[in-house]
Protein backbone atom coordinates (compact mmCIF):
# COMPACT_ATOMS: atom_id res chain seq x y z
CA UNK A 1 0.00 0.00 0.00
CA UNK A 2 1.23 3.45 -0.82
CA UNK A 3 0.18 6.92 0.20
CA UNK A 4 -1.20 7.57 -3.28
CA UNK A 5 -3.60 4.63 -3.00
CA UNK A 6 -5.33 5.96 0.07
CA UNK A 7 -8.70 7.71 -0.17
CA UNK A 8 -9.14 11.21 1.14
CA UNK A 9 -11.75 10.98 3.92
CA UNK A 10 -13.90 13.61 5.51
CA UNK A 11 -13.81 14.42 9.19
CA UNK A 12 -15.13 11.47 11.18
CA UNK A 13 -17.90 12.37 13.60
CA UNK A 14 -19.47 10.40 16.47
CA UNK A 15 -22.12 7.91 15.35
CA UNK A 16 -24.92 8.81 17.75
CA UNK A 17 -28.63 9.45 17.28
CA UNK A 18 -28.16 13.14 18.09
CA UNK A 19 -25.40 15.50 17.05
CA UNK A 20 -22.66 15.10 19.67
CA UNK A 21 -20.62 18.19 20.36
CA UNK A 22 -16.97 17.38 20.70
CA UNK A 23 -15.36 18.54 23.90
CA UNK A 24 -12.78 21.27 23.73
CA UNK A 25 -9.29 20.06 23.00
CA UNK A 26 -6.97 19.23 25.86
CA UNK A 27 -4.47 21.92 27.02
CA UNK A 28 -1.59 19.73 25.83
CA UNK A 29 -2.60 20.37 22.22
CA UNK A 30 -1.66 24.05 22.40
CA UNK A 31 1.29 23.76 24.81
CA UNK A 32 4.40 25.39 23.29
CA UNK A 33 6.65 23.28 25.53
CA UNK A 34 5.07 20.05 24.33
CA UNK A 35 5.41 21.17 20.73
CA UNK A 36 9.09 22.07 21.21
CA UNK A 37 9.66 18.62 22.72
CA UNK A 38 7.89 17.05 19.75
CA UNK A 39 9.98 18.98 17.22
CA UNK A 40 13.27 18.22 18.93
CA UNK A 41 12.40 14.56 19.44
CA UNK A 42 11.10 14.06 15.91
CA UNK A 43 14.21 15.62 14.34
CA UNK A 44 16.45 13.30 16.36
CA UNK A 45 14.19 10.39 15.49
CA UNK A 46 14.26 11.16 11.77
CA UNK A 47 18.05 11.35 11.89
CA UNK A 48 18.09 7.84 13.33
CA UNK A 49 15.60 6.68 10.67
CA UNK A 50 17.94 8.02 7.99
CA UNK A 51 20.81 6.01 9.47
CA UNK A 52 18.92 2.71 9.58
CA UNK A 53 16.74 3.14 6.49
CA UNK A 54 18.89 1.27 3.96
CA UNK A 55 19.43 -1.94 6.00
CA UNK A 56 15.80 -1.96 7.18
CA UNK A 57 14.50 -1.41 3.64
CA UNK A 58 16.69 -4.20 2.25
CA UNK A 59 15.57 -6.59 5.00
CA UNK A 60 11.88 -5.84 4.37
CA UNK A 61 12.25 -6.29 0.61
CA UNK A 62 14.21 -9.55 0.88
CA UNK A 63 11.75 -11.01 3.38
CA UNK A 64 8.49 -10.15 1.65
CA UNK A 65 7.52 -8.58 -1.70
CA UNK A 66 5.89 -5.18 -1.44
CA UNK A 67 6.63 -1.59 -0.41
CA UNK A 68 9.00 -0.61 2.39
CA UNK A 69 6.46 1.65 4.03
CA UNK A 70 2.92 0.93 5.16
CA UNK A 71 0.69 4.00 5.05
CA UNK A 72 -2.75 3.90 6.62
CA UNK A 73 -5.38 6.53 7.23
CA UNK A 74 -5.96 7.01 10.95
CA UNK A 75 -7.97 9.41 13.12
CA UNK A 76 -6.12 12.14 14.95
CA UNK A 77 -7.15 15.06 17.13
CA UNK A 78 -10.95 15.16 17.37
CA UNK A 79 -11.28 12.58 14.62
CA UNK A 80 -9.37 14.42 11.88
CA UNK A 81 -8.03 11.83 9.41
CA UNK A 82 -4.34 11.76 8.53
CA UNK A 83 -1.93 9.35 6.87
CA UNK A 84 0.21 7.49 9.38
CA UNK A 85 3.57 6.04 8.28
CA UNK A 86 5.19 2.81 9.42
CA UNK A 87 7.83 0.40 8.17
CA UNK A 88 5.84 -2.49 6.68
CA UNK A 89 5.76 -5.41 9.11
CA UNK A 90 3.07 -7.52 7.41
CA UNK A 91 2.54 -9.09 4.01
CA UNK A 92 1.47 -6.53 1.41
CA UNK A 93 -2.13 -7.85 1.22
CA UNK A 94 -2.60 -7.88 4.99
CA UNK A 95 -5.85 -5.86 4.97
CA UNK A 96 -7.60 -8.32 2.67
CA UNK A 97 -6.57 -11.19 4.97
CA UNK A 98 -7.68 -9.51 8.21
CA UNK A 99 -11.09 -11.24 8.24
CA UNK A 100 -9.29 -14.61 8.45
CA UNK A 101 -7.43 -13.65 11.64
CA UNK A 102 -9.00 -14.03 15.07
CA UNK A 103 -9.22 -10.87 17.15
CA UNK A 104 -7.89 -11.70 20.62
CA UNK A 105 -8.77 -8.26 21.99
CA UNK A 106 -12.05 -7.05 23.44
CA UNK A 107 -13.87 -4.07 22.02
CA UNK A 108 -12.86 -1.58 19.35
CA UNK A 109 -9.25 -2.66 18.88
CA UNK A 110 -7.64 -5.52 16.93
CA UNK A 111 -4.84 -7.69 18.33
CA UNK A 112 -3.56 -11.19 17.66
CA UNK A 113 -0.42 -12.41 19.39
CA UNK A 114 0.50 -14.81 16.57
CA UNK A 115 -0.87 -12.90 13.59
CA UNK A 116 0.12 -14.99 10.54
CA UNK A 117 0.27 -11.84 8.39
CA UNK A 118 3.36 -10.58 10.23
CA UNK A 119 6.59 -11.32 8.38
CA UNK A 120 9.79 -12.58 10.01
CA UNK A 121 11.47 -9.19 9.68
CA UNK A 122 8.20 -7.56 10.71
CA UNK A 123 8.18 -9.51 13.95
CA UNK A 124 11.58 -8.07 14.86
CA UNK A 125 10.53 -4.58 13.79
CA UNK A 126 7.48 -4.78 16.02
CA UNK A 127 9.24 -6.16 19.08
CA UNK A 128 11.87 -3.45 18.81
CA UNK A 129 9.25 -0.80 17.86
CA UNK A 130 11.40 0.15 14.85
CA UNK A 131 8.30 -0.21 12.65
CA UNK A 132 6.87 2.89 14.37
CA UNK A 133 9.89 5.13 13.73
CA UNK A 134 8.63 6.66 10.45
CA UNK A 135 5.90 8.29 12.55
CA UNK A 136 8.50 10.84 13.63
CA UNK A 137 7.55 12.45 10.31
CA UNK A 138 3.91 12.65 11.47
CA UNK A 139 5.11 14.24 14.71
CA UNK A 140 7.22 16.83 12.91
CA UNK A 141 4.23 17.74 10.73
CA UNK A 142 2.10 18.24 13.85
CA UNK A 143 -0.34 15.41 13.06
CA UNK A 144 0.94 13.40 16.02
CA UNK A 145 2.86 13.96 19.24
CA UNK A 146 5.62 11.93 20.84
CA UNK A 147 3.22 11.16 23.69
CA UNK A 148 -0.54 10.80 23.43
CA UNK A 149 -3.06 8.11 22.53
CA UNK A 150 -2.57 5.58 19.77
CA UNK A 151 -4.43 6.75 16.63
CA UNK A 152 -7.43 4.52 15.86
CA UNK A 153 -8.61 3.46 12.42
CA UNK A 154 -11.58 5.15 10.78
CA UNK A 155 -13.84 2.10 11.06
CA UNK A 156 -13.12 1.86 14.80
CA UNK A 157 -14.00 5.52 15.38
CA UNK A 158 -17.27 5.14 13.51
CA UNK A 159 -18.44 2.92 16.38
CA UNK A 160 -17.19 5.14 19.22
CA UNK A 161 -19.42 6.19 22.09
CA UNK A 162 -19.11 9.73 23.57
CA UNK A 163 -16.81 8.28 26.27
CA UNK A 164 -14.48 6.84 23.65
CA UNK A 165 -14.33 10.15 21.82
CA UNK A 166 -12.74 11.76 24.85
CA UNK A 167 -9.48 9.95 24.07
CA UNK A 168 -9.25 12.00 20.86
CA UNK A 169 -9.11 15.32 22.71
CA UNK A 170 -5.31 15.01 22.61
CA UNK A 171 -3.06 14.51 19.61
CA UNK A 172 -2.30 10.87 18.86
CA UNK A 173 1.09 9.79 20.15
CA UNK A 174 3.88 7.42 19.21
CA UNK A 175 3.79 6.29 22.83
CA UNK A 176 1.59 6.81 25.86
CA UNK A 177 0.10 5.28 28.97
CA UNK A 178 -0.90 2.10 27.17
CA UNK A 179 2.60 1.44 25.85
CA UNK A 180 4.26 1.79 29.26
CA UNK A 181 1.54 0.01 31.24
CA UNK A 182 1.19 -3.36 29.58
CA UNK A 183 1.34 -2.54 25.90
CA UNK A 184 -0.14 -5.37 23.80
CA UNK A 185 -0.94 -7.42 26.91
CA UNK A 186 -3.76 -4.94 27.64
CA UNK A 187 -6.39 -6.29 25.25
CA UNK A 188 -9.56 -4.73 26.67
CA UNK A 189 -10.38 -1.55 24.77
CA UNK A 190 -12.21 -0.03 27.75
CA UNK A 191 -9.02 -0.38 29.82
CA UNK A 192 -7.07 1.31 27.05
CA UNK A 193 -9.55 4.18 27.13
CA UNK A 194 -9.11 4.39 30.92
CA UNK A 195 -5.34 4.73 30.44
CA UNK A 196 -5.80 7.42 27.78
CA UNK A 197 -8.09 9.44 30.01
CA UNK A 198 -5.67 9.03 32.92
CA UNK A 199 -2.98 10.58 30.74
CA UNK A 200 -5.17 13.60 30.12
CA UNK A 201 -5.74 14.01 33.86
CA UNK A 202 -2.04 13.70 34.74
CA UNK A 203 -0.58 15.57 31.80
CA UNK A 204 2.28 17.99 32.25
CA UNK A 205 5.30 18.55 29.96
CA UNK A 206 7.49 16.75 32.50
CA UNK A 207 5.02 13.86 32.55
CA UNK A 208 5.64 13.45 28.82
CA UNK A 209 9.37 13.20 29.55
CA UNK A 210 8.64 10.56 32.19
CA UNK A 211 6.60 8.49 29.75
CA UNK A 212 9.30 8.81 27.08
CA UNK A 213 11.92 7.49 29.50
CA UNK A 214 9.63 4.62 30.50
CA UNK A 215 9.08 3.86 26.80
CA UNK A 216 12.82 3.50 26.23
CA UNK A 217 12.97 1.03 29.13
CA UNK A 218 9.99 -0.96 27.79
CA UNK A 219 11.55 -1.18 24.31
CA UNK A 220 14.93 -2.27 25.65
CA UNK A 221 13.25 -4.81 27.93
CA UNK A 222 11.11 -6.00 25.00
CA UNK A 223 7.95 -5.96 27.11
CA UNK A 224 4.66 -7.03 25.57
CA UNK A 225 5.08 -6.04 21.93
CA UNK A 226 3.64 -7.97 18.99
Amino acid sequence: MTANSLPVSRLVTPATSTATKLAEVHPSTYSSLKRLLDIAGSLLGLLFVALIFIPVAIAIKLDSPGPVFYVQERCGLQGRPFRMWKFRSMVSNAESLKSNVQNQAQGLVFKNQNDPRVTRVGSFLRKSSVDEFPQFWNVLKGEMSLVGTRPPTLNEVERYSPRHWQRLNVKPGMTGEWQVNGRSTVRDFEKIVDLDLRYQQRWHPLYDVEILLKTVYVILAKVGAY
